[in-house]
């Protein structure tokens, strides 16, 4: 892409841009990111329509619950309504909550709650109107909304002998009972938009687990074998959306070297980078960035050095190993840190955010990031010490909102970088026939 524009020729246009524009990113510029079709990854890239696509975007697990509850749902709108008014452009949520009662999605092995559902239909519904795309997990790795340990327990419960929550990777009852939950969900048709969700451009990718790890076998092998059947499954319904394996970056067997200089100490779990990310039918990688939770016994200064080289790592080997798209897929920094200030949030922020923006503009992989996580007001009890509630913060709503038009015009200038180069092309072409 630096043939198409030079770096320094780019960096200007962005700026030029965004002082033209007076700096205003509101929900028609996320509405311009999220349109209305599916993002493909490309080499390096996310192409939409054939131009950059690039999120920049936050999680929010809850969405689906909240909408599933009437008293609730505005909050769905609301924070839908503020995400795109600050140009973000991609969510992050839970199609996922099995067992524990009967507001459950999957309350048995499947058997699902339609009005539970009818949330999922409802948040989709709602995200194609402000521009939102969305990117829907499918298990949870750890115990809340039930996870693996749920789907190994209904396994127990039919009488399988298994051992360990790890046993979720390899039985063959509990990987049928994942199964048939990936089709039960891609097949399902939203109620509220008549389309199935295969067939939805507003569903940017599914994950299949969010944050998989299987510590019983650092090997690596069980969950490449796992990653590599799961994909496959994913594509024989849909060939539509990408997909993604919910990894958070840690590095395995294949590269031992990156183990030793990159990943935190006692973070070896099963899963690896560069391996799980080369299977065919993940489209994408992942990484996932908490330094205040990985090096807790470090100063800030400290963590901050270790997230900037943690990113470059991964930055570099999505580009020159994987050659797939990077997306920085979970990032934050809690209130609940000793010595916590806003600053100190807003620096993380400032980090990860800079690491996107220079890898995008010289055309590497990074193509965005999601900050964990974004509230409405009113969440009191779903406060994790990560929350984002924008009335709130606005110091970083600042640093988001910020990135969110630096992607924005950088965006645009590639796609008239594109469409320039097309016409002269066309041009010549003509001359060429003269």
């Amino acid at each position: 892409m630096r043939r198409l524009l030079g770096g320094h020729r780019l960096l200007a246009l962005v700026v030029l841009a965004c002082a033209v524009h007076g700096l205003t990113v509101g929900r028609e510029a996320a509405a311009a990111a999220g349109g209305h079709g599916f993002v493909r990854a490309q080499g390096t890239r996310f192409v939409m329509n054939g131009n950059p696509y690039y999120a920049n975007g936050f999680n929010a697990y809850w969405l689906m619950s909240f909408a599933a509850d009437p008293a609730q749902r505005g909050k769905v709108t609301a924070v839908l309504g503020e995400a795109a008014g600050h140009g973000l452009s991609v969510a992050r949520a839970w199609a996922f909550s099995d067992g524990g009662g009967s507001d459950a999605l999957q309350y048995s092995p499947g058997h699902y709650n339609e009005n539970t559902f009818k949330g999922l239909d409802f948040v989709l519904s709602e995200a194609r109107k402000y521009g939102i795309k969305v990117i829907l997990s499918l298990v949870n790795s750890y115990d809340s909304f039930g996870g693996r340990k749920q789907y190994v327990d209904w396994a127990r419960a039919q009488g399988q002998a298994i051992g360990s929550a790890d046993d979720f990777f390899t039985n063959p009852v509990v990987k049928g009972f994942y199964k048939n939950h990936v089709k039960t969900v891609l097949t399902r048709k939203n109620t509220i938009t008549g389309v199935a969700y295969r067939d939805d451009p507003t569903i940017l990718a599914w994950e299949l687990m969010n944050e998989p790890r299987c510590p019983s076998d650092l090997t690596g092998r069980t969950m490449q074998s796992w990653i590599t059947e799961m994909a496959a499954h994913v594509k024989s319904i849909d060939g539509n959306h990408m997909l993604e394996a919910g990894l958070e970056g840690f590095y395995g067997a294949s590269s031992p070297s990156r183990v030793a200089a990159v990943n935190p100490s006692a973070y070896q779990l099963g899963t690896d980078f560069l391996a799980n990310n080369q299977i065919p039918g993940i489209d994408f990688a992942t990484v996932h960035s908490y330094p205040d939770l990985w090096l807790s016994n470090k100063d800030e200064q400290a963590q901050l050095s270790f997230l900037g080289r943690w990113l470059d790592a991964h930055i570099a080997d999505a580009r020159a190993v994987l050659r797939k798209p990077l997306l920085i897929a979970e990032f934050g920094k809690s209130w609940k840190d000793p010595g916590y200030s806003s600053g100190q949030r807003d620096a993380l922020y400032g980090v990860v955010y800079a690491k996107i923006y220079e890898s995008a503009r010289r055309g590497g992989a990074t193509v965005g990031g999601l900050f964990w996580q974004l509230m409405a007001a009113g969440m009191d009890s779903y406060r994790d010490g990560y929350e984002v509630v924008f009335g709130e913060a606005p110091s970083t709503t600042g640093v988001i909102t910020t990135q969110s038009r630096r992607l924005h015009f950088l965006g645009k200038a590639f796609a008239r970088a594109r469409r320039g180069k097309q016409a002269r092309g066309k041009g010549a072409g003509a001359n060429g026939g003269e």
